[in-house]
């Protein structure tokens, strides 16, 4: 579509739908920018020459827009999307617009954990390899406000999600990686399938001179592989594969293009948990890919520090160790990290269930958490699957602060104080990382009492 002189509605003031805006705003398009939140409950940016119709939804009539643009957060179901797809206007997203003035190949990551790291972590690959890389996407800078500033010999790595998938249409990254599938935004998406297809749509496009990277160990993702038209590479921690990556005498082996080389010892990541290992063997797969050596491999991987709010040590406090994962929003992901530690652990987990049952969560905490620290939303629900699982103590807190209080009277020397929610933030915060933070000045000011 030619953008130049059209009028586009853009649904969602974020931060996605501003860059969106914007961006639409420069390349001579009309733009309407909707929010059902009022003015003052929104923090807007400049936007110039943008028209604001914010508080409530204007009707959308035939021949009134050529194009919608929808930010991730905004159910599809909603009165202007809902009925600009009825009148036949593309519905598309912030994801997709950008694709459209995209000149870098793309190397594209999604499941339901470890997106971040493993997104941060291929940009510090490439860079090291000396290709001047954007990291980009759901990983917090919109791919729109940066797209133009990047050409044929660069690389963009992107952090995309499943709202955002389910948005695109002619979406074809280089590179498709899906780290893992489990349950998680059934709220949005409504069933487990429903959400596969939305991952799915990161290798819709993609041809046989693309690559798809698939988690081996995990079988949903597996089964992806007889679904894509590119070239498949597995990934897998348990398996030793004919090709792909895999571990092999304790070492990253790379397997694949009729080459095989060693990358690194796994005891040399920085990064802890069995989760982080394989999120390296699936930032190994799209490098190795395309054409990132073995030693610039293994160089970025050993010095990759991971990123803020998972299993982000913050502070020590008389000798307990306090960690932020607050980017676990979900139980899987909250499982990974418990996983990481060894010893005792003082848990605070809570917030807004996303349409998840946390049974699992609350058996693996029986093996691992001495004490739970319960808030938010869902506390009652988290409280009752604790019971069924003969969790010991367990403690409740009407606010992050009070539970951070709570975690360090219970806390012994040797243990660790772990926020791991499973849960989302929207209850009591913006979003993870405004909980995160919060987390982390809070043990700032332990530390120096």
């Amino acid at each position: 579509m030619q953008l130049a002189g059209k009028s586009v509605l853009v649904v969602g003031a974020g931060k996605s739908g501003q860059a969106a805006a914007r961006f639409l705003t420069s390349q001579g398009v009309a733009v309407t920018l909707t929010d059902i939140k009022k003015l003052e409950d929104l923090k807007l940016g400049a936007l110039n020459g943008v028209i604001l119709s914010l508080g409530f939804y204007p009707r959308v009539s035939p021949g009134r827009w050529d194009l919608i643009v929808v930010s991730p957060g905004v159910p599809l179901d909603v009165p202007p999307v809902a009925e600009g797809r009825r009148l036949g206007i593309p519905v598309i997203g912030e994801l997709e617009l950008a694709w459209w003035f995209t000149r870098s190949p793309v190397v594209a990551v999604t499941g339901t954990n470890g997106k971040t790291t493993t997104t941060a972590l291929l940009g510090e690959l490439f860079r090291q390899a000396g290709r001047r890389t954007l990291v980009a996407g759901n990983i917090g800078v919109p791919l729109i406000t940066e797209v133009e500033n990047y050409g044929p010999q660069d690389v963009i790595v992107a952090e995309v999600s499943s709202f955002q998938l389910e948005t695109t249409r002619d979406f074809r990254p280089r590179v498709a990686v899906i780290l893992n599938l489990t349950s998680d935004h059934l709220d949005r998406h409504g069933t487990m399938e429903a959400y596969i297809e939305a991952k799915a749509a990161i290798f819709a496009n993609q041809q046989a001179s693309d690559w798809t990277v698939l988690n081996f160990d995990d079988p949903r993702t597996r089964a992806l592989a007889s679904r894509t038209r590119a070239e498949v590479i597995f990934f897998s921690r348990q398996h030793k594969l004919e090709q792909g990556v895999f571990i092999q005498d304790g070492q990253i082996m790379a397997r694949a293009g009729g080459k095989e080389a060693a990358v690194c010892p796994v005891r040399t990541l920085s990064i802890p948990g069995a989760h982080n290992v394989e999120n390296a063997l699936a930032a190994t797969a799209a490098g190795w890919v395309l054409g990132i050596g073995p030693s610039a491999l293994g160089r970025a991987l050993t010095s990759f520090q991971g990123v803020p709010h998972r299993l982000e040590t913050v502070g020590w406090v008389g000798g307990v160790e306090y960690v932020n994962d607050s980017k676990a929003t979900n139980p899987d992901a909250a499982i990974r990290a418990l996983d990481a530690y060894a010893g005792p652990v003082v848990l605070i987990a809570g917030g807004r269930n996303k349409g998840n049952d946390f049974t699992a969560f609350m058996e693996k905490a029986r093996e691992k958490v001495r004490v739970l620290v319960i808030i938010g939303e869902c506390a009652a629900e988290m409280a009752a699957a604790a019971a069924r699982a003969g969790l010991g103590e367990v403690l409740r807190a009407k606010d992050l602060p009070g539970a951070v209080q709570l975690a360090r009277d219970a806390a012994r020397p040797g243990e660790v104080v772990l926020l791991s929610p499973a849960c989302a933030s929207w209850d009591m915060f913006r979003n993870y990382e405004e909980r995160g933070d919060l987390f982390r000045s809070l043990v700032r000011e332990l530390a120096n009492e």
